[in-house]
């Protein structure tokens, strides 16, 4: 069967109240659930959302079909980043995650990720296997679902809040204390997505002096044309930036899993230069050694720092569902992509824009 429901390079996005429905989002889960059932998965799934138009009700729909599947279904309580989902599911010991977002999409749009047991994007494979057991369009009968009130009462759906256990996780990764007692002005550009609060509740509690823009929940993303982490939709944030006389601009998409920057002047600096810079911090600064993972459309700089330093330097399809397979078979030191997304050894196999910006 073909399903009318196509994954892309990071899951299903449609516009809301035309092909993206609660109808289709459950049908969507019906085949996840399905999926997880002919591998011979039985556990628990992480389930989290954005601050989308209704997304918190999609998730809802989505993990009403899960639990009625035998699922058990952690349950994110209020908006979360994408890594801190996927960071839920090793955590958690899940099978695997489904997050209702769709990242830096147009505002009338909503999304339907999938990820694996590592926290990391499902293999092309997988994906259409899942597209495979997508049920037909009306087929009522092939959904099981519980309703979300009777699985929260006998613990088929239990509420888990995902920030602790990240805090936690970036902590013992990154020595977070100099930079907030560095003294910098820092702006974040939160743009009206699931990032807020949590990049800069890292920063706070020293001399460095935090502003946040863009931080309330506003699903026309106001001031942008989508929450993207490229001008001209960073530009209202690197003004903020050079009002502040801010030190440099983190910015944030929509789900929190890519991120931008501005310089000291609230210049942009794009993404490319932005991933060079961060594998030569590892390499030169660090000293850590492994391979470099990267899509065949981003920077050339890469293989430069590649023979350089002596480390292999592996080319992937575009779409994070070839960056997190091949992240995980080379035990790679990072992983990215040309449209801001970077993953780090240690960490899952997922884009982290807040972990990036640190």
């Amino acid at each position: 069967m073909t399903s009318d429901i196509k994954f892309g390079t990071d899951g299903w996005r449609g516009r809301i109240a035309d092909d993206y429905t609660f109808a289709n989002v459950r049908r969507a889960a019906q085949g996840m659930a399905a999926y997880l059932t002919a591998n011979g998965k039985t556990g628990s799934v992480v389930v989290g959302y954005d601050r989308r138009f209704q997304a918190e009700y999609f998730a809802a729909a989505a993990a009403e079909v899960l639990a009625g599947n035998g699922f058990h279904v952690w349950l994110t309580p209020a908006a979360t980043p994408t890594p801190a989902i996927s960071y839920a599911v090793v955590e958690r010991g899940a099978l695997a995650a489904v997050n209702l977002t769709a990242s830096h999409n147009p505002p009338e749009d909503c999304g339907f990720k999938v990820r694996d047991e590592n926290g990391g994007a499902i293999a092309p494979h997988g994906l259409e296997q899942i597209e495979s057991l997508i049920p037909a369009a009306g087929d009522d009968a092939a959904i099981r679902r519980v309703p979300l009130k009777e699985a929260l009462a006998d613990g088929r759906i239990e509420y888990h809040d995902p920030h602790p256990a990240y805090v936690a996780h970036i902590e013992a990764l990154i020595d977070i204390q100099p930079i907030r007692d560095a003294g910098l002005t820092v702006v974040i550009d939160n743009m009206w997505g699931n990032g807020a609060g949590w990049l800069s509740g890292f920063l706070t509690g020293g001399k460095t002096r935090v502003i946040d823009v863009h931080a309330e929940r506003n699903p026309i993303f106001h001031e942008m044309l989508r929450p993207e982490p490229i001008p001209p939709n960073v530009d209202a944030g690197l003004a903020a930036g050079r009002a502040a006389a801010a030190d440099c601009v983190c910015i944030l998409d929509g789900d929190a899993d890519r991120c931008g920057f501005g310089d000291e002047n609230g210049d942009f600096v794009d993404q490319l230069r932005v991933f060079a810079l961060l594998a030569y911090y590892f390499l030169e600064k660090r000293g850590a050694r492994g391979t470099i993972v990267k899509t065949l459309s981003t920077t050339s700089m890469l293989d430069k720092l590649g023979k350089i330093y002596g480390v292999p330097v592996v080319n992937t399809g575009v779409g994070f569902k070839y960056v997190a397979p091949a992240m995980m078979e080379h035990d790679a030191l990072i992983g990215g992509e040309e449209s801001g997304g970077y993953a780090f050894r240690g960490h899952v196999p997922e884009r982290d824009g807040i972990l990036a910006n640190l």
